[in-house]
């Protein structure tokens, strides 16, 4: 793989581990809690168990992104990618969905702890925080692209 491409194929994997992590920390809790509620029921329920499955979930989003991602770049053309990568670089929708994402993650990695401090391990609540954090910057996020409140279109340049 040339150094261009294999630059590329990195930038992509790096922004599709973001998009795993996000999307599995959105999914995780609500799953996570049908399934205990209905296999177990309520006192098998839990705090830590809830943020432990978060975090979890998503590093498992983590790995697949990545996975995904890599598999489908590293065997492309170099182009392709390249005008892909160029493409997300751009995508202001894209940036805006991480920026919320991240700054939920960091907001509730540090709230967390301190509301539920009984309640779970310290590496559950700071972990478990940040991706129900996430998931609720995604959540900000869609909500704002369904308010009609879009960031800016930037064009995409042409490549030489």
């Amino acid at each position: 793989m040339e150094t261009t491409h294999a630059a590329d194929t990195e930038t992509l994997v790096k922004k599709s581990m973001s998009s795993g992590y996000r999307l599995f920390s959105v999914l995780t809790p609500p799953v996570y809690t049908v399934f205990v509620l209905m296999q177990r029921g309520r006192g098998a329920f839990s705090v830590n168990r809830l943020l432990r499955a978060t975090w979890l979930g998503g590093a498992v989003g983590t790995v697949a992104g990545g996975g995904i991602e890599y598999a489908r770049s590293a065997y492309s053309n170099a182009d392709t990618v390249r005008t892909r990568r160029i493409e997300l670089a751009y995508n202001t929708t894209t940036i805006r969905a991480e920026d919320h994402s991240t700054i939920g993650a960091l907001l509730f990695a540090l709230l967390t702890p301190a509301i539920f401090w009984k309640r779970a391990r310290t590496v559950h609540l700071i972990l478990g925080g940040a991706g129900i954090g996430s998931a609720i910057g995604s959540w900000v996020h869609i909500a704002r692209l369904l308010s009609g409140d879009r960031p800016p279109q930037v064009a995409v340049p042409k490549a030489p």
